[in-house]
């Protein structure tokens, strides 16, 4: 048999509100409903209507925050004027970028000089890449692009090789007192990519890969070290170098992801357009040998993975430096 109470059977449903001060006040320690003699309850819904008073107290502390009275909305007012968080970080120019410096490529393919690409560098918006760029070109590291290829033509933009970190490159840029070192441009462009939304690689911009998106996280090993047992981070594959860089001839979201956008192209559009012509091996990821040799981590898929897309001639920046 059920236990009715006529004011919870007539009265409609309503919703909860937390309890006053004077409420709680009244709420008696004994069972939350009086119970005729005639009926026994178990010792376990003794208990907890016995505690009514402890659940209503913590109910006004869970809804009190939620729904205040009248007296505390009336002492804490609403905040009209949220203060600005992060004031003194500095924002991205991410659009209506202005060249401050300018430097020309003059270009051949197969030995034939097919024209100059003049780019317009964003040194005051990207000082850290604009500034790598400047160097090279220019030849204060030691060396420069002179000489050296695209080596790959995709049907959005054209690389270029940039140099080694290693070998001849490494030994005359380490006689000029440079650093090639990647950190700087990797902080530039995290800055860039969180601040600024949309499409970085515009169609003519120039940008400077600076990491591999495809790259594995680093993978965990145990090394000895004086006695010890450590854990260490063990990196796979290598970074760029921050010397590759990239010409847009389209619209490239897929650039956005590893390349720093430092500069645009001012002059010679045509001449990005016509190395963006030359013909290239063709990617067959699709091959089933391929696939098999990559999934066993064969070298060769590897080495044939990094021909996909290489031009079939030979596109060499003959002459490069600075104009202003």
């Amino acid at each position: 048999m059920l236990l009715q109470n006529p004011k919870f059977s007539q009265s409609p449903p309503q919703l909860l509100r937390a309890p006053t001060a004077a409420q709680l006040h009244n709420i008696p320690a004994s069972p939350c409903f009086p119970i005729p003699k005639q009926f026994k309850l178990p010792r376990r819904q003794l208990t907890i209507c016995g505690n009514s008073s402890l659940l209503l107290l913590l109910g006004s502390q869970a809804l009190g925050p939620r729904y205040p009275s009248k007296a505390q909305a009336e002492e804490n007012p609403p905040d009209n004027n949220p203060r600005e968080e992060n004031v003194g970080t500095p924002t991205p120019n991410c659009s209506n970028k202005v060249p401050n410096k300018r430097a020309f490529l003059d270009m051949a393919i197969d030995g034939e000089p097919v024209g100059r690409i003049v780019i317009g560098l964003y040194g005051d918006d990207v000082p850290a890449g604009a500034g790598m760029f400047s160097r090279i070109v220019s030849g204060t590291t030691g060396i420069s692009y002179r000489r050296k290829e695209f080596i790959k033509i995709m049907p959005n933009y054209v690389q270029h090789g940039g140099l080694r970190s290693y070998g001849v490159d490494a030994e005359l840029a380490n006689k000029s007192g440079s650093n090639l070192a990647v950190e700087k441009l990797r902080e530039e462009w995290e800055r860039v990519y969180d601040k600024c939304p949309g499409v970085k690689n515009l169609a003519g911009t120039v940008s400077i890969i600076v990491r591999d998106p495809s790259k594995p996280p680093p993978k965990l090993k145990l090394v000895a070290r004086e006695g010890k047992l450590e854990i260490d981070q063990e990196e796979i594959g290598k970074d760029p170098n921050g010397t590759e860089f990239v010409i847009a001839i389209k619209d490239s979201p897929e650039l956005d992801a590893s390349a720093l956008v430092v500069g645009e192209v001012l002059e010679g559009m045509e001449v990005a357009k016509r190395i963006g012509q030359v013909k290239t091996v063709q990617e067959n990821t699709s091959s089933p040998y391929f696939r098999v040799a990559k999934l066993i981590g064969d070298k060769r898929a590897v080495v044939a993975e990094r021909g996909f897309n290489r031009p079939y001639s030979k596109v060499v920046v003959i002459n490069c430096g600075l104009m202003d």
